[in-house]
């Protein structure tokens, strides 16, 4: 008779992968590569976890850094709010568990950014509870393994709790193996069921329904946006602003403006955004450039001009830490600015290596 949870144990300690956080005692390490592999491409997470806990070390470290500095240490992988829920949860480990992420996984599921999958991952691979920890690729395999067509989440985590019971307090590894199972064989397409440790356990594998199983939500067509924004230039120095905490790309800086609306052109709505955001009047210029870029639920065409400051805004002996505020083009690599700027930045950094007037000197 199959054993499902013990194939699953002996398959993952010979072949499980080299990912961040694996073979880590620590629950702090173990933590940041769980929140890190979120929506993220392994081979994405493995420079930024190295270069993260250099510069974050511990609870303590993270927790008495200021968000500027996390957000640009995150800056590159995306989903922000991960880091700014980071930052937040360390520093109420600080204030209420001195420095120390709880066992419990109800205490771990109440502290931002720590949902169901997150609590069950740090309980069971940290701590050794037997929780489950039911992310994208476990949904898939324990679907296929009982061939259910749209499980519940509460489904799921009782088939999972089935699994953890019968792995004799293994809980943390049997969650890592079906994790690598379906990351590397189990796959959404083309899965390698000849390779599969449990192909004899699989109902989907013996009614021909791996292909349907779980089933695929349909896919919704990306809304696009037009956003006009705007290099505000006074003298040689740039404006750019904070985007509030509590929303999209929140902590992150950027050029400011925002969405075109119906009936404006992309400049118009760069100095519209400008001078009601920031209360700054400009002179738009000239086009400085064009960029697209996709995310999770949307795309824009950031459309960029060069703009002259008139009135208004911040003095230019802001402190580093107001906004807006106005910086040397040298100094916005200081900054952690979301991906559409960023690429704006880079060809401006190419252009700077070139002596030239300002846009905005006279």
């Amino acid at each position: 008779m199959s054993d499902p949870a013990h194939e699953l144990l002996a398959w993952f300690r010979t072949r499980q992968r080299a990912v961040p956080g694996r073979r880590e005692a620590d629950p702090y390490r173990i933590w940041v590569a769980e929140v890190m592999a979120q929506q993220t491409r392994i081979q994405t997470v493995a420079p930024y976890y190295d270069s993260f806990l250099e510069r974050f070390p511990d609870i303590a470290a993270l927790a008495a850094s200021s968000l500027d500095d996390v957000l640009k240490a995150w800056e590159g992988l995306g989903y922000y709010g991960r880091a700014r829920n980071l930052h937040r949860a360390a520093r109420e480990l600080m204030r209420d568990y001195g420095g120390r992420l709880p066992e419990d996984p109800a205490r771990l599921r109440a502290l931002p950014g720590i949902g169901p999958y997150t609590a069950g991952a740090l309980a069971s691979i940290a701590f050794g509870r037997p929780e489950p920890a039911v992310d994208g690729n476990v949904r898939r395999v324990l679907s296929r393994l009982r061939d259910l067509e749209a499980p519940s989440p509460p489904v799921l985590d009782a088939l999972a709790r089935s699994l953890i019971a019968d792995a004799d307090g293994e809980a943390g590894p049997l969650n890592q193996a079906l994790m690598d199972l379906g990351s590397s064989v189990c796959t959404p397409r083309s899965p390698r069921c000849p390779d599969c440790p449990v192909s004899a356990s699989c109902l989907s594998l013996e009614r021909g329904t791996v292909s349907l199983r779980p089933g695929r939500r349909p896919r919704r067509e990306l809304p696009h946006h037009d956003i006009g924004a705007a290099l505000v230039w006074r003298g040689s120095m740039l404006l750019i602003a904070r985007r509030p905490e509590d929303g999209l790309l929140g902590g992150l800086w950027e050029f400011p403006g925002g969405k075109v609306e119906t009936g404006e052109s992309p400049a118009e709505a760069a100095r519209r955004e400008v001078r009601e955001e920031l209360d700054v009047e400009t002179e738009i210029l000239r086009p400085a450039d064009t960029v697209r870029h996709a995310y999770s639920h949307f795309r824009i065409t950031l459309h960029l001009f060069h703009a002259r400051w008139v009135s208004g805004g911040p003095p230019l002996a802001a402190g580093p830490a107001d906004s807006p505020r106005w910086v040397r083009p040298d100094e916005l690599v200081l900054y952690a600015f979301p991906a559409a700027n960023r690429a704006i930045i880079r060809r401006l950094s190419r252009a700077e290596e070139a002596p030239h007037r300002h846009p905005g000197q006279a």
